[in-house]
């Protein structure tokens, strides 16, 4: 999910950083339960909005997103 979303917004962001944006939508999608696909979309969106105005810490992004 994270990948397309990436793709979509036309940025480039290094291996290591997808991985860290993968593991806060893959923690956040646990924890509130998130099935639909659009919920999905809208997660991965906001991880990956978060992430390139600022917030690059793992941590901060699961305080702020969950």
């Amino acid at each position: 999910m994270i990948r397309s979303q990436i793709a979509d917004a036309q940025t480039a962001l290094s291996d290591e950083e997808v991985a860290l944006c993968q593991r806060v939508f893959d923690h956040i999608s646990s924890v509130r339960e998130i099935t639909t696909d659009t919920e999905r979309e809208d997660l991965a969106q906001r991880v990956i909005h978060s992430y390139q105005h600022g917030v690059k810490d793992e941590g901060a992004l699961l305080r702020l997103l969950i």
